[in-house]
Formats: C-alpha cells, structure tokens, sequence
C-alpha cells in the first residue's frame, strides 16, 4: 500500500506513542514546534525519571537506508535547538532530559520493525 510523508509519518509516530505507552512512559507532547523545527513526541521515562526528545522516523524500504540514518547532524542540531526552547518556554530548569530515536520501518506483507534508540545522540559541537 501507498502512503504520503505526512500519512506515513502520522503512523510511525502513533506506533511509536504505543511502543512508549506499554514500555511505560508518559507523554506529555506531541509535535511540539517552534520556529521550523519540532520534537514528534515528548515523553517522561518513568523508570529513569528523563524526559525523552524522541524523534520518529518511518520508512517503507531501505533504498535509502535504515531510517535512523535520517537522522543527520543538522538535525540532530534542530532538534537540540527546539527542545531549548520547550524548557525555556515551560520555563523548565532542572531536569533530566536526553535524544531518543524511534526508527521504523513498515514492510507492506511483515509487521513493522520498531526499534527504539535510547540517548541517542549527546552533546554536538
């Protein structure tokens, strides 16, 4: 089946919000913006008590790779610059927080393949 980008990224990040959900998470946002950036899904890992910036990524082939290739450095970079600005907006200033990647990828005749990259990328310079 074909899907759009939007379509197929509405449901990697629905799947991703389940996957979440049954590990134990809280979501406090989805696709939260600022400027022309956004975080698809803000989370609270309750067993470790950080706030999860997860980024979801959905493919339908590996023609360009595993999805969590499209997760680039300028990206990476976007992604730090807009959750700044969630904890400046929510005026947040002590917490525990990290990048998580949620790569997936939907076969047309398999389940999907959901793999959840933990503090996935750290500090960039």
């Amino acid at each position: 089946m074909k899907y759009s980008q939007h379509e197929l990224g509405k449901m990697g990040e629905d799947m991703a919000v389940e996957l979440l959900v049954a590990a134990g998470y809280d979501i406090i946002e989805r696709n939260y913006r600022y400027g022309k950036g956004e975080i698809d899904i803000i989370a609270l890992d309750r067993e470790t008590g950080y706030t999860a910036f997860i980024e979801v990524k959905t493919r339908t082939n590996l023609h360009f790779g595993d999805p969590v290739y499209g997760v680039t450095r300028n990206k990476m970079k976007q992604l730090k610059k807009v959750a700044a600005a969630y904890l400046y907006e929510k005026q947040i200033t002590e917490i525990l927080c990290r990048f998580d990647i949620i790569a997936i990828l939907m076969y047309d005749d398999k389940k999907p393949e959901i793999t959840h990259y933990v503090n996935a990328f750290v500090e960039l310079t």
